[in-house]
């Protein structure tokens, strides 16, 4: 019997995808099989297509930013049907360690990561465990249902800031975290936002959704924010961090584009900042994305632009050179 193929997005090595022709992945008992219908680009991956991502090591088919339909289902699997739409939290762990029992399975030891540890969503057909898959109400799109995996992880930096609604709050990057980070603190009930970002079209989608928008932060107090996340990832955007927040307050790091960092730890020592580790999400979050877009509450499809799997190789290049008013970017397989 002809094994079954399909066509993928395959990263080769830095700036370089091509289309491939790759077999059709066979979901294990506790797996499903899904037809992928939208992915998007994450900013983690823009990094790895140009080579500075550890996690990312070619030949690799990327994407975790997914919702689709299932195509089949193993034979234990008992929730989910063939035909379901659906979304995935593309973060698999073991369900058994102690950070999965406790309610931190982001930490787990074993985790892996959809499009990255193990084959990604760019790609037609993809399979997934059963316990990471999220049945999607029928008014929510499928592009929505490709932004719960981002939201979840904006989700997941506020909850751990515990935000107050008198908190002054600054952003560090515009970019598709960025702005979901915005809608979620503005949920949270607060006022005074300000997103950082060198990209005036990107800050113009801030002010729309309500924000204060900068290029600079050189018209703003050093110590005078509540809280602070840097959502970026280099040297600069950190340092700013512990400038910015206040005596006392909290610092988020999120951005991954920059692995070691010079920060003044004297200044953190002596300010009792607080500072914050973030990766990635865990099922309260997603859950809870689901619901606000299900709810209507968060919303990037205004600023979101739609292309063929088979160009995302110029789209990679479009989001790292000039990405314009685009806030994401989502690959169609339909």
């Amino acid at each position: 019997m002809k094994e079954e193929t399909m066509k993928a997005l395959v990263y080769e090595g830095p700036e370089i995808m091509n289309i491939w022709e790759v077999p059709v992945p066979f979901p294990n008992p506790n797996e499903v099989l899904i037809r992928v219908e939208c992915v998007g680009i994450c900013g983690s991956e823009l990094s790895g297509f140009l080579g500075h991502n550890s996690l990312r090591v070619p030949p690799l088919i990327m994407g975790h930013e997914f919702s689709g339909v299932i195509a089949e289902t193993g034979s234990a699997v008992s929730r989910l049907k063939v035909g379901c739409r659906v979304a995935v939290n593309p973060l698999i762990t073991c369900g058994e360690c102690n950070y999965c029992v406790t309610g931190f399975p982001q930490l787990c030891p074993k985790r892996s990561l959809l499009g990255a540890h193990r084959p990604g969503a760019f790609a037609e057909y993809i399979s997934v465990p059963e316990k990471n898959v999220y049945v999607l109400e029928d008014h929510i799109s499928s592009e929505e249902g490709a932004l719960a995996e981002p939201l979840a992880v904006a989700i997941h930096l506020c909850r751990l800031l515990k935000l107050d609604p008198t908190y002054k709050f600054l952003i560090l990057g515009a970019g598709p975290i960025g702005l979901l980070i915005l809608q979620v603190a503005q949920i949270y009930g607060l006022k005074t936002i300000v997103v950082v970002d060198l990209n005036e079209d990107r800050l113009e989608i801030v002010q729309e959704l309500g924000g204060s928008s900068t290029t600079s932060l050189i018209d703003y107090e050093k110590g005078s924010f509540d809280a602070v996340i840097d959502a970026v990832g280099v040297e600069t955007t950190r340092a700013q961090c512990i400038e910015y927040v206040r005596p006392g307050g909290s610092v988020i790091f999120s951005g991954l584009h920059q692995n070691e960092t010079n920060l003044p730890i004297n200044d953190v020592i002596r300010n009792e900042i607080k500072m914050f580790g973030a990766f990635s999400n865990n099922p309260i979050d997603f859950e809870t994305a689901l619901q606000w877009i299900s709810e209507g509450r968060v919303n990037l499809m205004p600023w979101t632009v739609q292309a063929p799997l088979k160009n995302g190789s110029d789209c990679f290049k479009k989001l790292i050179s000039n990405p314009g008013k685009i806030a994401k970017m989502i690959l169609t397989l339909r």
